[in-house]
């Protein structure tokens, strides 16, 4: 073979081999991401949900690996020993005082035990009692009574001028106050029970039909849905819609949502289709803590450019496009959701991103308490710093491809400004729990509505959670509340003197004063 011919298969079989190395490359690489996403994917089906570090055990929650005494401490209605010895193990019990398990308004009942015989059975000579003691307590529990309420107007008239045939006798009737629904059975505190055990005890209406007939009031699970409907639409509306003013006031607000179910929809889509509930949530240094839900169809930008039309602050969220470059607005994005973005990644770089995350949250535990001011300068000097290492150290680290390592870099990359919002302004809080911990209850509760039939009924729920949720904030019993408003309202001129609210609103001195806890 001449040295021409040579060469020419020498120069084909290196561009194989380099076309084979690279193609090498690229199945090695492509290996990599495959075997990164069935980590990932393994990890969500059968590893811990849990956001904590490795290892770490949370303040307040008990380790797997070690035994709880509560599963193996007796009931403690008395004084009882502190130390309890079973073999070689000792096991230190808490101490417990005998009315702990009681609320102190409790109503007490003596049930007093004398001796059935009280002569002496020795010489038969009358006993005189020396002493008692208490024997043991329990709790007794008297049901709910359903009462029958007639509301019966009597009417009168003068018989002295009935008896001058020259004008009509006088004649005055008793005026019975209004319903809070007309031409309905359901009473004040019928409804606000209603309400109160589907929004604070998440029991649907279906299953609180059993329990209104046992207490002697027949109806049915769509007469409640109407009448949840009805009262949310004419009593609590108003009070939501002053909320609503008051929100537009405030500078800084939590947002987030969450999906629904409607199962008659407007726009022609399926049952099955996602609907959203959003959730607004002012902070406690602006006033009175406010929080707002809003039921929509979609999770589009128009409900965002709708609800904040009036507002020009800074809204804390995640990072959904949804929130880009809204009017009168900037953003201050959340870090628990970056420090989920680092988690995932579980390697060593994750680690690392997870730790500067957790090194920021040490800071924010032993800034809580003070003022804006203070907690911004101490975010200035100590937080400041940890955060522009951390951005400097995901810029200059090569992390590429589409595993959650290069999705959790670019995700910071992307919300620079926005992550480092809190640094500016100590009301701004590092994270969006707040928002989170506020849309929490209408998860849990979405696990036992299910759905909402209508968009009237999804409006309804949202307005009686705005309502739930605003009034644990500002400390009120909610039930109490209910009831007060459910009995006084319908027979007030909210509508044509709007400014009588202001007295009802759950934060106002007069509902602090009887609707407390």
């Amino acid at each position: 073979m001449s040295n021409t011919s040579q060469d020419k298969v020498i120069q084909l079989l290196e561009d194989q081999l380099a076309f084979m190395k690279e193609q090498n490359k690229g199945l090695s690489k492509q290996i990599e991401v495959l075997t990164e996403q069935v980590r990932q994917l393994t990890k969500a089906l059968y590893g811990t949900k849990s956001e904590k570090s490795k290892y770490q055990v949370p303040d307040g929650q008990c380790s797997l690996f070690e035994d709880d005494p509560s599963f193996n401490e007796s009931e403690h209605t008395e004084k009882q020993s502190t130390e309890t010895v079973s073999y070689t193990v000792v096991r230190k019990i808490r101490n417990k005082k005998r009315n702990d398990s009681f609320s102190k308004e409790l109503e007490i009942e003596e049930v007093h035990h004398h001796p059935s015989n009280l002569q002496c059975d020795c010489c038969q000579s009358k006993m005189f009692e020396i002493g008692c003691s208490i024997a043991r307590e329990e709790a007794k529990f008297i049901p709910a009574k359903m009462v029958r309420v007639q509301h019966i107007e009597h009417a009168y008239e003068c018989k002295q001028c009935k008896k001058d045939t020259t004008q009509n006798a006088q004649i005055k009737r008793g005026k019975a106050p209004m319903a809070v629904i007309s031409r309905s059975i359901a009473g004040p505190t019928v409804l606000a029970k209603l309400i109160y055990d589907k929004f604070i005890q998440y029991l649907p209406l279906y299953r609180q039909v059993k329990e209104w007939e046992r207490s002697g009031l027949m109806t049915n699970d769509k007469n409640l849905s109407n009448w949840v409907i009805r009262v949310a639409e004419e009593w609590l509306l108003p009070i939501y819609e002053q909320m609503r003013n008051v929100v537009a006031t405030k500078s800084i607000l939590h947002i987030d949502e969450t999906y629904a179910k409607i199962l008659k929809r407007s726009d022609g889509k399926p049952g099955q289709s996602n609907a959203y509930l959003w959730v607004f949530k002012s902070i406690p240094s602006q006033g009175p803590v406010i929080v707002l839900f809003q039921s929509a169809l979609t999770r589009s930008r128009p409900v965002l450019e709708e609800f904040t039309k009036d507002f020009k602050g800074t809204v804390i969220c995640d990072g959904y496009s949804a929130y880009d470059k809204l009017p009168n607005i900037t953003f201050a994005n959340c870090w628990a959701h970056l420090r989920r973005y680092w988690l995932k990644a579980d390697s060593k770089n994750g680690r690392i991103g997870v730790s500067y995350c957790d090194q920021l949250y040490q800071l924010e535990r032993k800034f809580k308490n003070y003022s804006p001011g203070k907690r911004r300068r101490m975010r200035k000097k100590y937080s400041k710093p940890i955060v522009e290492k951390f951005l400097t150290w995901v810029q200059e680290s090569p992390f590429f491809g589409k595993n959650a390592l290069a999705k959790a870099a670019e995700y910071t990359l992307n919300r620079v400004q926005e992550l480092k919002a809190f640094l500016k302004d100590g009301r701004i809080e590092i994270d969006n729990n707040p928002a989170e911990n506020a849309i929490r209850p209408s998860v849990i509760g979405r696990k036992n509505w299910l759905f909402s039939v209508s968009e009237a009924g999804a409006r309804a729920n949202a307005i009686c959670l705005s309502l739930v949720e605003t009034a644990k904030a500002n400390g009120i019993d909610f039930y109490k509340y209910l009831v007060k408003l459910f009995t006084e309202l319908p027979n007030l001129p909210i509508h044509q003197q709007p400014e009588i609210l202001q007295d009802y609103m759950p934060w106002s001195k007069s509902i602090q004063a009887t609707c407390i806890k």
